[in-house]
């Protein structure tokens, strides 16, 4: 991964980037491991194995919805003209867990979150702020 400069010049990413995105990636593993415990407490090395590939499909599950729900907000905001930079995106992480409840008990009323969605199946962003100062 490369990041242009000011002047054009292609300069490759300062490590401390890329270290946020490897703790950020880390951070969110550990917050869906047992919702912050972060033990393989399974003392069979098959059973650590399931754990293991459990968690790195739930893991991958929040990235690619996260990845896809920044993709419809960065469309939405290109479509009112905002001015949203590549560059700006490569720092970007998807491996965050601020939107997850790790704790307790949801009830969903399916059918009125059905109803929510638009025709391609997503819910419906917040709209675009049009005045500049929220930012």
């Amino acid at each position: 991964m490369k990041i242009a400069s000011q002047n054009g010049a292609i300069v490759p990413p300062r490590p401390v980037d890329q270290l946020n995105k490897g703790e950020s990636l880390h951070a969110l593993r550990r917050d869906l491991h047992y919702a912050h415990q972060g033990a393989i407490t399974k003392p069979a090395l098959a059973d650590q194995t399931d754990q293991a590939w459990r968690l790195t499909v739930l893991t991958n599950s929040v990235i690619t919805w996260t990845t896809e729900y920044y993709s419809l907000a960065v469309r939405q905001l290109r479509a009112a003209r905002r001015d949203v930079p590549d560059e700006l995106l490569t720092h970007i992480s998807p491996a965050h867990s601020e939107n997850i409840n790790f704790f307790g008990v949801i009830t969903v009323d399916v059918e009125a979150e059905l109803a929510k969605l638009d025709g391609s199946g997503w819910r419906p962003l917040r709209p675009v702020a049009t005045d500049m100062t929220l930012m």
